[in-house]
């Protein structure tokens, strides 16, 4: 067995391509486009992340075999926050200790070379990526922008020294029929309050009020665990990459006393219209997805990002605001997309105040992502 820097572009092709063999008799995956994988590890791309990082990437092949592949990256606003913590994801392996193994003290050397005291993973490639290993889920497909992976990782990880620091959960309910008439309460009565405003994103101003959002969301998450600031490049990244994804009814914008005070996003689970793509949009499969995109019927949507001015968090003021953008939401979903469950999250585990919400509307469970760490001890000459 050898593992070497992916170099070459075929290198690159075969990074990509690894999951597909490994999932093949998975039913829950959901192939990803690989249009976005190349982009998302690509330095020499559009990818703003590599402005204040630096990753390298590893194949583990066996007899020419292609059998795993890892990354391993340093990012200077996590050094910012947590000096000589060095992260590593993209972990995919085929069930074997050796290779498994392998990979990881692969991604741990890289690291220590570039002065880390301490790994944490897996983390593709950034928490604003697709964070943690599922642990709890295997049975169901993962939502758009949900990770799924292979339930023997965990053994292989907790074998390498790691142990669990944080888990980032999922929470699912069902919204057709509406929410718990105590939700509806809190609902009405913020509708009474004059000095409460929700409205839609305006598609007329769209970049505008993408800038509310992600400076809402830079300032309500500046304390969460593992929570490193976007960037102004990342910013403009977003706004750009999210526009043809942007549906004003499910996405909401919460004023308080004429200020925007907190958001919310919701999409389709684009992961059931892209799942018979094959993870290529060509030659065909652009025209497929933009006349899905159009206006997609599917049952499930995903709030992936929710946020309140941290002047209002912990007050039954953000709480009312939250129940309001979840409930207009769920209005707007239900007749114009057919939709009839959404997940929340995910969320930290100890979030209080998301979990509390989650569970006044009645969401469940149903996913949890982990995060591993371990020091990393110099090696001996």
């Amino acid at each position: 067995m050898t593992i070497s820097p992916v170099g070459s572009k075929a290198d690159r092709r075969a990074f990509i391509d690894l999951p597909w063999t490994l999932y093949a008799n998975d039913p829950n995956w959901r192939p990803p486009l690989k249009a976005d994988v190349k982009e998302l590890i690509n330095p020499t791309g559009p990818n703003p992340w590599f402005q204040h990082g630096k990753a390298e990437f590893f194949l583990a092949k066996r007899e020419g075999k292609v059998v795993g592949r890892i990354s391993a990256q340093v990012c200077q606003l996590v050094q910012e926050r947590r000096p000589g913590l060095g992260q590593w994801g993209l972990f995919e392996t085929i069930d074997d200790p050796e290779v498994a193994q392998a990979l990881i003290a692969t991604a741990e050397g890289w690291l220590r070379q570039q002065g880390m005291t301490q790994a944490q993973g897996p983390i593709s490639i950034s928490t604003w990526d697709e964070p943690g290993l599922l642990v709890q889920g295997f049975d169901r497909p993962p939502r758009v922008m949900m990770g799924h992976h292979l339930p023997y990782y965990e053994a292989h990880i907790l074998a390498a020294g790691y142990a669990g620091v944080k888990d980032l959960q999922a929470w699912s309910v069902a919204v057709a029929d509406g929410f718990p008439e105590i939700v509806n309460r809190i609902v009405a009565a913020g509708e009474k309050n004059s000095r409460i405003r929700i409205r839609q994103l305006d598609m007329s101003r769209y970049e505008a009020d993408a800038a509310i959002l992600l400076d809402i969301l830079n300032e309500a998450w500046s304390e969460n665990w593992g929570y490193v600031p976007l960037t102004d490049s990342e910013k403009r990244y977003i706004t750009k990459k999210l526009k043809p994804l942007a549906y004003p009814h499910l996405v909401q914008i919460a004023e308080y006393e004429g200020e925007p005070a907190a958001f919310m996003i919701s999409m389709p689970d684009l992961n059931q219209l892209t799942q018979d793509l094959d993870g290529r949009l060509l030659p065909f499969g652009w025209a497929k997805l933009l006349l899905r995109l159009r206006n997609p019927q599917i049952d499930w949507f995903r709030v992936p990002l929710m946020g309140v001015r941290r002047k209002l968090q912990a007050t039954r003021t953000a709480s009312m605001l939250a129940f309001m953008m979840i409930e207009y939401t769920r209005r707007a979903a239900v007749p114009k997309n057919n939709a009839k469950f959404a997940e929340v999250g995910w969320i930290l585990e100890d979030n209080g105040p998301m979990l509390s919400i989650a569970k006044a509307i009645e969401a469940e469970v149903t996913s949890v992502y982990r995060i591993f760490e371990r020091p990393l001890k110099a090696v001996a000459n």
